[in-house]
């Protein structure tokens, strides 16, 4: 009896065990037709889609003060006073500095003496000539003697307007002791301390200013795009510019084409072209580099793709295009103009709807078998809490 049961026991064993196996077998299978086909690569695809994409010229741009000037004495003299601040903002007129004026007026007082002397001496030869006309109309002196007289009234009027003539001087002097802005802007560094001697051919200026509000950006296009820049400016547009940092990340400023060189540098082939900006937020200083953005046109409805789908070879550049078998082929493309949030356009060689290859290209080949992976999203909520972490509430 027990020999009995223990055959059925181990008759229900096997039993067990193999429908385990037949299933197991049976799932393997199974995942092997529905999952990724053997050798397959992992890649990630983005679709390409349709978008105006606007032309734009890239350059390298120097940024330029609206104006530069040199803050100099118009007058010989010593400095005896400084009132502005090394890098102050100053305004048109302002009062900047003073020249020792004291020799200069000395001598506005020695030629009004002179005025007052020959005024005098003025009066009383016009006395004189009136009285030796009505002389010579009795005939009772000499012609000779009334051109004399004359002569020597005349010769006082022109000692009048010399008088006058270096009283201006000397008080235009005088003024000129009293150094102002000439322009609105900036004041760099003081490079002549009071107690200086300053004169009008010095080669140290006092200081200089710059007005950077507005500032300006000059930059070079090389000379087959000439005609895309010169063609909306003679039909009445604008010609919007974006400045940015070295790194071309973030942008500036924005202004405006204003000026375009009427000439071809003939070493690089290249046309200077000068930009305005308001420069409001002072973010643009002068002799800053920085990276310019030209927009001279704009593609509608243009295919565009990522750009790290587009791969260069001897041959030109091309793209890996997914079918619908997960298999990739190698396609040549003709790109466009790149767009700033990374993607390029694609003017032949794409079609809308396609799927491209962006990540895993290096390891495909034409015709490869393709396994199509979504970029996984990495779960910032620990690092967010880790802080709190081992931190314990006061007791």
């Amino acid at each position: 009896m027990q020999r009995k049961k223990l055959l059925i026991l181990v008759c229900l064993l096997i039993l067990v065990v193999g429908t385990v196996a037949y299933f197991f077998v049976k799932n393997k299978n199974t995942q092997k037709r529905n999952g990724p086909p053997k050798n397959a690569t992992s890649v990630q695809v983005s679709t390409a889609s349709q978008s105006n994409v606007p032309v734009i010229l890239s350059a390298l741009g120097t940024v330029t003060a609206s104006q530069t000037v040199s803050v100099t004495s118009l007058i010989q003299g010593h400095l005896q006073e400084v009132y502005f601040k090394e890098g102050q903002y100053v305004q048109k007129g302002q009062l900047l500095a003073k020249v020792d004026t004291r020799s200069y007026e000395a001598t506005l007082q020695q030629y009004q003496g002179q005025l007052a002397e020959n005024q005098a001496q003025l009066n009383n030869a016009k006395l004189t000539l009136a009285r030796y006309q009505r002389l010579y109309a009795q005939d009772s002196i000499a012609k000779q003697d009334l051109d004399t007289q004359i002569a020597t009234a005349a010769q006082y009027e022109g000692a009048i307007k010399a008088d006058l003539g270096q009283i201006a001087s000397a008080k235009l002097n005088i003024e000129y002791g009293r150094i102002v802005a000439p322009i609105s802007g900036y004041i760099g560094i003081r490079n002549i301390d009071v107690g200086n001697l300053v004169s009008t051919d010095a080669t140290t200026a006092i200081a200089t200013i710059t007005q950077t509000k507005p500032i300006a950006v000059v930059f070079s296009i090389p000379q087959t795009k000439l005609d895309d820049v010169v063609q909306p400016i003679r039909n009445g547009g604008k010609l919007m510019v974006k400045a940015y940092d070295q790194q071309g990340k973030t942008m500036l400023a924005e202004g405006e084409v204003r000026v375009i060189s009427n000439e071809i540098d003939s070493t690089t082939g290249t046309v200077k072209l000068k930009a305005t900006f308001n420069n409001d937020d002072n973010k643009l200083f002068p002799n800053q580099f920085v990276n310019v953005k030209l927009q001279t046109g704009e593609l509608n409805n243009a295919i565009v793709v990522p750009s790290a789908a587009i791969q260069t070879s001897t041959a030109g550049q091309y793209v890996f295009v997914i079918d619908q078998k997960s298999v990739a082929h190698k396609v040549m493309v003709k790109v466009g103009p790149q767009t700033e949030d990374g993607k390029t356009a694609i003017l032949s060689g794409v079609k809308t709807g396609q799927k491209v290859v962006t990540t895993g290209v290096d390891s495909l080949g034409n015709g490869s078998k393709v396994n199509i992976v979504t970029a996984q999203k990495v779960d910032t909520s620990i690092l967010d809490s880790a802080p709190n972490k081992g931190r314990h509430s006061p007791r």
